[in-house]
């Protein structure tokens, strides 16, 4: 009988969607890359009046909170255990490590720069996600991949006066470890709606976030200003669930290679709001590494395999 309802579920996923249905995933998966491209300047903004442990464990348990208030109301069962793990992976890198490694960059660090570095976050996923399911990509993917990453490296090396920076060496980690819960969350999601999966991860957390939240708030000094309160309540319902949800609806409708294409425009959409919002100088190098990054990871995207 299982066996039965699980095939029948897979039917839906191979009908092809009609074109205004199509229309409207694109438009919300595009909803989702804009979503992520304004969490750099909000934690920026964020940053102006709480401490970064502060600033991602309060991030984690609101977005905790509204997650698991949704998986109440619609009362979604617990997952299998067999998932619990995949969850954990899940929870270390999307939840907890990738916010807390960026925002720790962001406090020496501009957005623009940033944005430049992770921009390669969807080769690096692509990467993993390769070793991961054990496919071989083509000659021309692994070529863009080495240009893509060689321009990241000339970029950071380059603004650094020659050599790495504590910020970069926290956001390379973010890109390793966000990747890995990008690989383990799409596995997941295909036994699970993907929102389920961010949600359960964010729920998983809390026994973690609460008393982190609570000691690194008396540790801290808190200056509640506009663009701290902005900047702390987008990262925890825009970045981390809100986008989510209309980002892994698009996927379901339009397909992961389609949607992947969209979210290539993140990092030029962060520069765009790192010179709006924050009023950040953009050297010229940062847009043009950021155009070269998303060329060679275009390239990647439409090669074969």
């Amino acid at each position: 009988m299982r066996a039965q309802s699980s095939a029948t579920a897979t039917v839906p996923i191979a009908v092809p969607a009609p074109p205004r249905g199509r229309g409207f995933g694109t438009l919300q998966a595009a909803l989702g890359v804009v979503a992520f491209s304004l969490t750099f300047p909000a934690t920026a903004w964020g940053l102006e009046g709480f401490g970064p442990w502060s600033l991602v464990a309060v991030r984690s348990v609101l977005a905790a909170v509204i997650a698991g208030g949704c998986l109440l109301a619609l009362r979604v069962p617990l997952p299998a255990r067999r998932h619990w793990a995949g969850l954990a992976v899940v929870a270390a890198g999307v939840v907890l490590g990738f916010p807390m490694l960026t925002t720790l960059a962001l406090q020496t660090s501009t957005t623009a720069h940033a944005a430049v570095v992770v921009g390669l976050l969807p080769l690096t996923t692509a990467l993993l996600s390769s070793l991961r399911t054990g496919s071989r990509p083509s000659r021309t993917f692994w070529a863009a991949a080495l240009a893509g990453a060689a321009a990241v490296v000339a970029f950071t090396v380059q603004q650094s006066g020659g050599a790495l920076t504590t910020a970069d060496l926290y956001l390379f980690g973010a890109l390793l470890i966000c990747a890995a819960g990008y690989t383990e969350g799409g596995r997941l999601a295909g036994a699970m709606p993907g929102w389920q999966v961010i949600g359960w991860a964010l729920v998983l957390c809390l026994p973690l976030t609460v008393p982190v939240a609570a000691v690194a708030l008396t540790a801290e000094p808190v200056h509640l200003t506009a663009h701290s309160v902005t900047g702390l309540l987008w990262v925890a319902a825009g970045s981390q669930f809100l986008g989510l949800i209309v980002w892994y609806r698009g996927m379901a409708s339009i397909g992961i290679p389609k949607a992947s294409q969209l979210q290539l425009a993140q990092p030029l959409l962060t520069l765009f709001w790192s010179v709006f919002l924050l009023g950040e100088h953009l050297p010229l190098v940062a847009p043009l590494t950021a155009v070269a990054v998303l060329v060679c990871i275009a390239v990647t995207q439409r090669a074969r395999g």
